[in-house]
């Protein structure tokens, strides 16, 4: 990704220091995979992104919620470092920090501003989009809002990996980097288990495929 050290986030290659999910990890969320039910995607019809509520909302009953900071600067705050503070927000608002962006394995220098604050995004694990079509619609508003704003479904990344990944399952997108994949399907299959969704057949056994590969003992 492109940058330049004057304006915006520049991007180096390098190793993603995210740890890769242990075989006992994996083995659990293979078993909590196995209790999901498995149906077809349902019709998308009435998704609209206001059915999960206002975007970032702090007033949802999850760990980072309720302090006064809105969800895209919590999420921030807790996955960059060197990360510094707006003066005058009461610690809210990161104006800078560096990111081990797990979708890419790239280490990305975020700057906020309106030219350069999209290239390091918030992605929803399990996308809004997917959620809806395998059960988010016959949830609560308030159970919708809370998905959307779970920091169990929440990763900052970058901004152009995750808009390619749009509403994509893991039967049609995973990471780039490879090494992220077991966390990245087990993360989906927790969100999927804790807000009553489903998978798709497809999704299963790609979800499967990578779960089997990290869950023997290294």
């Amino acid at each position: 990704m492109p940058g330049s050290a004057a304006g915006g986030a520049t991007a180096s290659s390098g190793p993603s220091p995210v740890p890769p999910l242990t075989p006992a990890l994996a083995r659990a969320a293979l078993t909590t995979l196995d209790g999901l039910p498995v149906k077809g995607r349902a019709p998308k019809t009435g998704y609209d992104r206001d059915a999960f509520g206002p975007a970032w909302s702090d007033d949802v009953d999850v760990s980072l919620g309720h302090n006064g900071c809105d969800t895209r600067n919590d999420v921030l705050r807790r996955d960059l470092v060197a990360e510094r503070l707006k003066p005058g927000t009461h610690g809210c608002v990161v104006v800078s920090g560096t990111l081990a962006d797990p979708y890419t394995g790239r280490s990305i220098t975020f700057v906020r501003g309106r030219a350069t604050s999209a290239k390091v995004q918030i992605d929803h694990v399990v996308a809004l989009g997917d959620a809806w079509v395998t059960g988010a619609q016959q949830l609560t508003a308030t159970e919708r809002r809370t998905l959307a704003n779970d920091p169990l479904n929440l990763l900052a990344v970058d901004g152009p990996t995750n808009s390619a990944k749009r509403d994509a399952d893991a039967a049609s997108w995973l990471p780039p980097n490879k090494a992220y994949r077991c966390t990245y399907v087990a993360r989906q299959v927790a969100v999927k288990s804790r807000y009553r969704l489903w998978v798709t057949a497809a999704e299963k056994a790609q979800i499967a495929r990578v779960l089997t590969g990290c869950s023997r003992a290294r």
